[in-house]
């Protein structure tokens, strides 16, 4: 005869570490039993991506979900953690609590702020103080992906002025780059044109970002745009009882352009 199971605790923080220690515990789930702190990189990756999503097309229900699909991978570390008797979950949310407090002097001190630029320098500061980094760009996520580490590097270095004047400036930076670019077309140096490619895209970003453009998101909301109009085509031609492949470059690129002034006409 099995024993009852202890009843749920109320309190929704208290009732997931409760399911998570019985998933992770004697006679719990083979599978949770099974993670460890590698095996459950991608998932945290993905989750965190799946809150962008519902943020993007969700309703506030599919965000409250994924956001607990997030809250689920903490738990499960801090869980994998306290068994190696390193911390616990209430260790972690009390490091967070600790280290808000002290970098928001001008709301738990008295220290005194004129806007939100002189917030972000400050932290920077405290944070450099912390973690006894010598270098403003120490600390930054080497996994962020590639467009959004650019900016944040740039970001970093344009709160102590290293940083260009005027816009105009930033696009001189592009078309040089665009310059050195075609030039490295004409060689047959693979790693010297990855290198200038790398060089443009970098000068891009620092463009985005000088004019307070999301160059991550931008580049996101470019690719769900790709994706709608290259599907557009994909119905149209299949409704003409074709497929892509008895189709050349003109005939998809007139699909492609039709779908493009619908959009705008839509829009307008």
């Amino acid at each position: 005869m099995s024993r009852p199971a202890a009843p749920l605790p109320e309190r929704g923080i208290d009732r997931l570490l409760h399911v998570v220690d019985r998933l992770r515990g004697e006679g719990g789930c083979p599978w949770d039993r099974e993670q460890t702190l590698e095996t459950l990189k991608p998932y945290l990756i993905e989750e965190c991506y799946e809150v962008l999503d519902a943020l993007d097309s969700g309703t506030p229900d599919d965000h409250a979900e994924e956001l607990g699909d997030v809250l689920l991978q903490i738990a499960m570390h801090a869980r994998i953690r306290s068994e190696e008797s390193a911390f616990t979950f209430d260790d972690v949310a009390h490091r967070i609590s600790d280290k808000l407090i002290h970098r928001h002097p001008h709301v738990f001190g008295d220290v005194e702020v004129a806007d939100s630029d002189e917030v972000l320098a400050n932290w920077e500061q405290l944070k450099a103080v912390e973690k006894e980094r010598s270098s403003m760009l120490a600390g930054i996520p080497r996994h962020l992906p590639a467009l959004q580490k650019a900016q944040r590097l740039q970001s970093r270095a344009a709160r102590v002025g290293f940083d260009w004047d005027d816009v105009r400036d930033v696009l001189a930076k592009v078309d040089e780059e665009l310059a050195e670019t075609r030039e490295a077309m004409q060689g047959n140096d693979p790693d010297h044109l990855e290198e200038e490619l790398g060089d443009l895209l970098f000068a891009v970003v620092n463009l985005a970002r000088y004019q307070k453009v999301n160059a991550e998101e931008a580049l996101r909301k470019t690719c769900d745009k790709f994706i709608r109009r290259f599907s557009g085509v994909e119905t149209r031609i299949a409704a003409a009882g074709r497929t892509l492949q008895e189709c050349d470059l003109a005939e998809m690129d007139a699909h492609w352009n039709d779908i493009k002034r619908e959009e705008k006409a839509t829009q307008a």
